[in-house]
């Protein structure tokens, strides 16, 4: 199970690249198009909107399952095991309301644009109000993990780390350490 999961979020990281490279493409282009030809593509900009809204929806749930979201647990660290769990725990509630707000409002707004046509590109404004939906779903099923995990003691509280403290702790985690040496001196 745990490798159809990995699978899942490396093909969700290819779907975030491709639409990285999309925009790319779409405005590199489009500016090449208009200074060298004074010609452009007229569906450039709201794809290109569109990728965006997509890729960062996307690239949230991938952090939520890293835990790579920046967050301060200074307070977290100076309470008791158990009050640690406890505030943990309230942290979870509070993201899972916070997710289905999200999931709410992009239902409702996805609905409501459904029939509503993009202007350039024809795309139902439904595609663009559903990232919310492609977020919020699975934003849930990974918080609702972690607090199962918390509450059957499968992930300790005291050594979990749910956030990044700041962002150049995230980029040490991504780096490959090498071993420390002691220069040579030459006589």
């Amino acid at each position: 199970m745990v490798r159809i999961i990995d699978f899942c979020f490396w093909g969700l990281k290819a779907v975030i690249a491709a639409l990285l490279a999309g925009m790319v493409v779409l405005v590199f282009g489009n500016v090449v198009l208009r200074y060298a030809f004074n010609t452009g593509i007229t569906y450039s900009e709201e794809l290109s909107r569109l990728f965006f809204v997509w890729l960062t929806f996307l690239g949230a749930v991938v952090a939520i399952r890293e835990h790579g979201h920046l967050g301060v647990d200074s307070l977290l660290r100076r309470l008791p095991p158990g009050g640690e769990k406890i505030a943990v725990l309230a942290g979870q509630a509070l993201m899972l309301w916070a997710i289905w707000l999200m999931i709410s409002g992009s239902w409702t707004q996805t609905l409501i644009n459904l029939h509503v046509s993009a202007p350039a590109t024809g795309i139902s404004m439904g595609v663009f109000y559903g990232a919310g939906l492609a977020f919020g779903i699975p934003a849930v099923l990974l918080v609702l993990s972690d607090m199962i995990g918390v509450l059957t003691g499968r992930i300790d509280v005291t050594t979990a780390e749910f956030v990044k403290d700041s962002e150049d702790e995230l980029a040490l985690d991504h780096q490959p350490t090498a071993p420390l040496t002691a220069p040579s001196i030459k006589q």
